[in-house]
């Protein structure tokens, strides 16, 4: 027995390089190496809206694969709490009849893809990476409050893809030999503040087979970033301080009509 052991331990320590080589082949054939053309974007008073480069490189160790990349970019903003209501005529008032809280939406999402979404990502791939407009919404606890939830989720959907909040733009995305990749996303002029994620997805035969994510900031300044701080901070003296510059204004408004009637 003694002399089997010498020869159980010869036999392992040949295995063990045989399996560095089988974790190596499990790595990504394929990564991606991104840039943006601004990491912050800043709100003013004459902000009216903005546009950012999304950019990058595919990073591989041999020649492209078949069938051909896509790629698919998101930008993501703040998640918040969202109530949605539905109204209906009571009576003869247009009143709100029913109404359900969303767990979590985007402030804003945008998808930018090199070829229409449905051919390049798959569905199993969209609930793992949650890519799409309806699975980046957290709908957990809708289907409790209201008895048609879709119809709600659908609603919200469409009154922030109005307001240019919501978008997905298939085709955006361009691919140079299959290694270089840009979008350009344009932004509202109602964005909210906050942190927001970009996202690049490589993805073959509808798989995705890489990933990378990157932040963005967007932050109000000047006078409207010490107006919000100031609201959000000390609320009973922004309150007064709105009264105090409401009580101006209209006494200069009183004195400029009666400056003008003479």
């Amino acid at each position: 027995m003694r002399r089997l052991l010498p020869l159980l331990a010869l036999c392992l320590a040949m295995l063990t390089p045989l399996a560095a080589p089988a974790a190596d082949a499990a790595a990504p054939s394929e990564q991606i190496v991104a840039g943006l053309s601004q990491e912050q974007i800043s709100i003013t008073a004459s902000f009216s809206g903005s546009s950012i480069l999304i950019f990058g490189a595919v990073k591989r160790d041999a020649p492209p694969a078949q069938p051909p990349l896509q790629v698919i970019v998101t930008l993501q903003g703040p998640r918040t709490p969202v109530q949605v209501s539905r109204k209906g005529d009571v009576f003869g008032l247009w009143i709100n009849t029913a109404s359900a809280k969303v767990t979590e939406a985007p402030a804003y999402y945008a998808i930018a893809t090199s070829a229409p979404l449905a051919q390049i990502l798959s569905h199993t791939d969209d609930l793992r990476y949650r890519i799409s407009i309806p699975l980046a919404i957290r709908e957990t606890g809708v289907a409790s409050q209201v008895s048609e939830p879709r119809a709600f989720l659908d609603a919200l959907i469409r009154i922030r893809e109005r307001d240019g909040l919501y978008k997905l733009d298939e085709g955006a995305v361009t691919i140079d030999q299959s290694t270089l990749f840009r979008a350009r996303l344009n932004l509202p002029a109602n964005l909210t503040e906050g942190l927001y994620t970009a996202r690049m997805f490589l993805t073959r035969d509808g798989k995705v087979v890489a990933s990378q994510k990157t932040d963005v900031r967007v932050r109000k300044t000047g006078v409207e970033r010490w107006l919000y701080q100031l609201a959000q901070n000390q609320p009973a003296l922004y309150g007064l301080l709105s009264l105090v510059i409401a009580i101006v204004a209209g006494w200069l408004a009183s004195a400029a009509f009666r400056a003008f009637r003479r």
